[in-house]
């Protein structure tokens, strides 16, 4: 069971490092970054109960363009009803998370899961577990976040 677990870790943290090498900007010398000094911003994102979401940047700038972001999601937040414009793909990093289609039973996503988003497409992202999440999100345009706007 270990093994597998660990099989599905090693595939995701791939993903991301293959995504974040696509992004990667020619002549950019290497960086690593401990978790401890990631900074962490302001998201203005809130689902009005929980808090709210933070950014901290891995590599682009998440308001102008392809980016890596780590999200940091308090410890049941739901969001609400939104879309993205551009797809991206996240990585549960820290808690259990879950990302699907209104009214649809979530599916526990524990570290090492990941989903894809396709842009456009209306979701929810939770954080299950009773500490915060942390997600890893990488994206090939600027981050945007449209509160889906109730029909009338």
């Amino acid at each position: 069971m270990k093994i597998k677990h660990l099989k599905v870790l090693a595939t995701a943290a791939l993903a991301c490092v293959s995504m974040a090498a696509a992004a990667a900007p020619e002549g950019k010398p290497s960086v690593s970054t401990p978790i401890t000094q990631l900074q962490f911003g302001k998201t203005g994102i809130t689902d009005g109960v929980h808090g709210e979401l933070q950014a901290g940047p891995a590599y682009g700038d998440l308001a102008h363009g392809a980016h890596g972001t780590f999200i940091k999601m308090p410890s049941g937040f739901v969001s609400p009803l939104h879309i993205h414009t551009e797809d991206y793909y996240g990585v549960v990093i820290s808690g259990v998370g879950a990302n699907g289609l209104p009214g649809a039973a979530d599916v526990a996503l524990p570290v090492g899961s990941y989903w894809f988003q396709k842009g456009g497409e209306r979701h929810v992202t939770k954080c299950l577990s009773p500490n915060e999440c942390i997600f890893f999100i990488s994206q090939p345009g600027k981050f945007d976040y449209v509160a889906d706007a109730p029909k009338k």
